[in-house]
Parts: structure tokens; C-alpha cells; sequence
């Protein structure tokens, strides 16, 4: 599978430096009973200035990890909470359209099955990507994630499974046995190759919040993410 051209105005690696490992394992071992876990290669506490990521078992393309180890003296970045950008300026201002990425979804016109969290989803993590650049970062060194979800107007509750299709198209979309991209849907269309190949897989909780603190956004997004460590 050849790999998909970059998403416009998003830098990504050519050759990410691999410097998260993805752990199995067993839901029985308690991290925080001792200083190092011998079914993990003794990876535990992380060498100072690394991660390690624990994934659950028995899964090709987990979502997310089950935890994420810091090293010490590892550098962080945190971004503050961010949402999506009043790109689509043909819809009223305040109005959850307003926050459709008109560059992905040219004049504010979403695709069969896409729903208004899942175009708000992909621009809010687009913005994530230009924030994280500035700070010398990529998506790839994202190593935790809050997610917050407004329910959209009319719906009793939060759209997860719009929000988790967005998040595939940036997050945890190759394969563990592999390395290779796996395809993503978007909205109801066929899966196809993600808009950003990235193997980080955060560790990440959402949660449904009655009220943004802007008029029409449905999700909010803030990240941690870890510099390489300078001898990879």
C-alpha cells in the first residue's frame, strides 16, 4: 500500500524516530507494585528521557494505550484545551457548520455518513498537528489525550463513534505485526488510507460536557507529548 500524500499544512516525519515501544501486557501485572516488569523486557521505569506505551493484548490496531511510562528528565509539551477553527465563514458565526475545515471538506459540505462531530474532530486535530509543529513536534510524539464532547443540537447525547473516526484518521492507523497503514472510514464511505499514517497510540480518556466555552463547538481537544530523546 503506497502511502497518502500529507494533509495540506500539517508537517509530518519521513522517518519518525521510534522511541515509544508498544508493550503487551497481561492485565494481571500491576505497574505500580514494581520498579521493573520482567514480562516486558525489564523496559520499566523507562531509561530517562523516554516513553513506553502499554497496549492492551491481543490487538493488531489497538486505539489507545492502557498507559504511558515517562523516564525520567523525559521533556514534555502540553497544549492547552483546543477546538476547532471558524473555518467555514459561509455559516452563521456560532453555529456548530461554522467549525467545518473547509480545506477538507471544500465549502462546508460534509460526505455521506460525516457527521458534524467527525468534521469538527478532524479540525480541531489539524489545529492540534499546527500547534504541535510550532513547538518542534509532530503527531507522532503524542503520548496522552483529553477529549471533550458536546452532544450536537438535537441529539440526546455525544457522537463517540464520529469523534473516533476523526481520531483514526490521525491517530493509531497501522499495524502492530505490520508497520503498514490500515485503512479508515470516513462518515459512511468505504475505508481508505488515513489522512495522517501515524503509529502513537495515547493514552487518552473523553468525556461528554454539557457546555463548550464557545458557541458551537462539539469537541475540545488537549494533548501531552514528548520530545525524542537526543541520542535516536
Amino acid at each position: 500500500m503506497s502511502t497518502p500524500a500529507p494533509t495540506p499544512g500539517i508537517p509530518t516525519r519521513k522517518a519518525p524516530a521510534v522511541r515509544r515501544l508498544g508493550i503487551l501486557i497481561p492485565a494481571a501485572v500491576i505497574l505500580l507494585a514494581v520498579p521493573t516488569v520482567a514480562a516486558a523486557g525489564g523496559l520499566f521505569p523507562p531509561r530517562p528521557g523516554t516513553t513506553v506505551s502499554v497496549l492492551p493484548a491481543g490487538q493488531d490496531n489497538p486505539m489507545i494505550a492502557e498507559g504511558v511510562a515517562i523516564g525520567k528528565g523525559t521533556a514534555l509539551y502540553k497544549t492547552s484545551g483546543l477546538g476547532p477553527s471558524a473555518l467555514n465563514t459561509a455559516a452563521p458565526a456560532g453555529s456548530e457548520a461554522r467549525y467545518i475545515d473547509t480545506e477538507v471538506f471544500p465549502g462546508g459540505v460534509l460526505p455521506a455518513g460525516v457527521t458534524i462531530t467527525e468534521a469538527q474532530g478532524i479540525n480541531v486535530l489539524r489545529r492540534i498537528g499546527e500547534n504541535l509543529a510550532k513547538a518542534g513536534l509532530s503527531y507522532e510524539d503524542v503520548i496522552s489525550m483529553r477529549v471533550f464532547l458536546q452532544n450536537p443540537a438535537g441529539q440526546e447525547r455525544m457522537d463517540f463513534n464520529g469523534w473516533n473516526r476523526a481520531y483514526r484518521q490521525f491517530f493509531a492507523n497501522t499495524s502492530l505485526s505490520t508497520g503498514k497503514p490500515v485503512l479508515v472510514p470516513l462518515g459512511s464511505a468505504a475505508p481508505a488510507p488515513p489522512m495522517v499514517v501515524n503509529p502513537a497510540r495515547p493514552s487518552r480518556f473523553a468525556l461528554e460536557i454539557e457546555n463548550l466555552p464557545v458557541n458551537g463547538w462539539l469537541v475540545e481537544v488537549e494533548v501531552d507529548a514528548a520530545y525524542p530523546s537526543k541520542d535516536e
